[in-house]
């Protein structure tokens, strides 16, 4: 619960945060005539999309084994880390296509109107409060080893690199002259291939872990020599891993001495389950399956 209390209060924080910054840069974007700024704008509102996601979600993943989830809810923090990740990529592509359209009317000869300073001051303000929002909150969610808070402190990132692109462009557009107006899409353009990169390292993992991949090759090696540094297993097979939100569930048999007796077969798989679970120091489902030698 106190996992539970945390993530819900950095997230609320960023919550209302982004409340006064989308509603403030969507007012200076119009009123500023930015086109860079308004998008930024948008970009800032998707956040409280994410920010519901995360609050509902965590929640849930926290959600005890039920007879319809026997391995607990984890899921559905890995699913709401997907779902920022998604909406992350589908605000890339907002605008990727605005800033690609007013670029296009600049080479054509168009001339882009000259943005005002309250949409420079807006994007300062902007990468200030995002940036702090992003380290306070990816500080939380490491605390507390929430990969959806996590997320959601990378999207306060991508909102800070949104503003740095805008200011960059909203500046040039302003003192440097009527045909250095195009920097403002231009900076939104390359902001937009930013907030994809940090969508796709968002992404790839929940799909990898959805899709039931194995864990990476260095904590499988550390399981397998929890395995084999008990003398009493001859050898192991099967090895098989997979996530399950923050936790891990690994199913793996071993082969002892076939003379043992029941109960000595018993304490040697307890001792294997116990180690393994020493050894990766967070909440495990071990399922080994002994088998006699000489089969």
């Amino acid at each position: 619960m106190d996992r539970i209390k945390e993530a819900q209060r950095v997230t609320l924080i960023g919550f209302f945060a982004n409340l006064l910054l989308s509603a403030g840069k969507i007012a200076a974007g119009i009123v500023g005539r930015s086109s860079a700024m308004l998008a930024d704008g948008v970009h800032s509102l998707s956040d409280f999309v994410t920010d519901v996601i995360v609050i509902v979600f965590i929640r849930l993943s926290a959600k005890q084994s039920d007879n319809d989830h026997t391995y607990g809810h984890g899921k559905y923090e890995t699913f709401a880390t997907l779902l920022i990740a998604i909406a992350l990529f589908a605000v890339s592509v907002g605008i990727f296509w605005e800033s690609a359209h007013k670029i296009i009317l600049a080479i054509e000869g168009e001339i882009l109107p000259q943005p005002h300073l309250i949409a420079l001051w807006a994007a300062l303000i902007s990468i200030v409060v995002k940036e702090l929002l992003f380290r306070y909150t990816r500080f939380i969610g490491n605390k507390i080893n929430s990969p959806a808070v996590i997320a959601n402190g990378w999207h306060h990132r991508s909102d800070a690199f949104s503003s740095i692109g805008t200011a960059i462009g909203i500046t040039g557009a302003i003192f440097l002259g009527e045909k250095w107006r195009v920097l403002d899409p231009i900076a939104g353009l390359i902001v937009s291939l930013f907030i994809v990169r940090v969508a796709y390292q968002l992404g790839k993992p929940c799909i990898d872990e959805l899709l039931e991949h194995s864990l990476p090759a260095n904590i499988c090696e550390e399981i397998i020599s929890s395995i084999t540094s008990n003398k009493q297993v001859v050898s192991y097979s099967d090895l098989k891993t997979r996530k399950i939100g923050n936790d891990i569930a690994i199913d793996v048999h071993i082969q002892l001495d076939k003379n043992l007796t029941f109960v000595e077969a018993h304490n040697i798989t307890t001792e294997v389950e116990e180690a393994i679970k020493a050894t990766l120091n967070q909440n495990v489902y071990v399922n080994i399956h002994t088998e006699p030698t000489g089969l």
